[in-house]
């Protein structure tokens, strides 16, 4: 019981963790002064994506970097930007699992006096989604990269949660962008 309490606290604790930011980078030469337009390039997928709602998630992804971008005075165009922004997405369903013990799981299966044999084993407590995004701020004419960042977390099971986790992920990561 000890063991099913720690999970669900871990996995609880999971799920209300906000998104972390890695792997910030901005190029040495760059000078966000000379750009004032840009463009989303493309989107790269991996891992355990949900498909029937890939594409509305990314919208709402385009959505928000856009209202940052344009926040900092940039303008988003269609053609000929001065920036592209590339995204890049992953996603994996994680299976959290604990040792089963003894005085915890031994002693309730026991069913009789003969030929009984317990062994230790994982079971499945949950499961979760990771996801990391990774933003690319290229400069359009000279296909260079002038900034990335990463921002990973734990995904939240409800759906109406999601929007609300994403605005907050783009927020904190364009905290890290050099213009404010």
């Amino acid at each position: 019981m000890k063991y099913f309490i720690i999970s669900l606290f871990t996995a609880f604790l999971f799920s209300c963790v906000s998104p972390r930011i890695l792997d910030v980078a901005t190029a040495p030469d760059a000078n966000f002064s000379n750009y004032k337009t840009f463009a989303f390039y493309e989107v790269t997928a991996y891992g355990d994506t949900i498909s029937d709602q890939f594409n509305e998630r990314i919208a709402y992804l385009k959505k928000g970097i856009a209202r940052e971008m344009v926040q900092r005075r940039f303008i988003q165009v269609d053609k000929n930007p001065d920036l592209y922004v590339n995204i890049g997405v992953a996603v994996k369903l994680e299976v959290q699992t604990r040792q089963t013990t003894w005085p915890q799981d031994g002693m309730m299966r026991y069913m009789g006096q003969r030929n009984y044999k317990w062994q230790s084993e994982e079971v499945e407590v949950g499961r979760y989604r990771r996801g990391a995004i990774t933003l690319h701020v290229v400069d359009a004419a000279k296909n260079h990269m002038l900034w990335t960042a990463t921002l990973k977390g734990s995904l939240p099971d409800d759906s109406t949660k999601l929007t609300a986790f994403a605005d907050k992920g783009i927020e904190a990561l364009f905290t890290k962008f050099p213009v404010q």
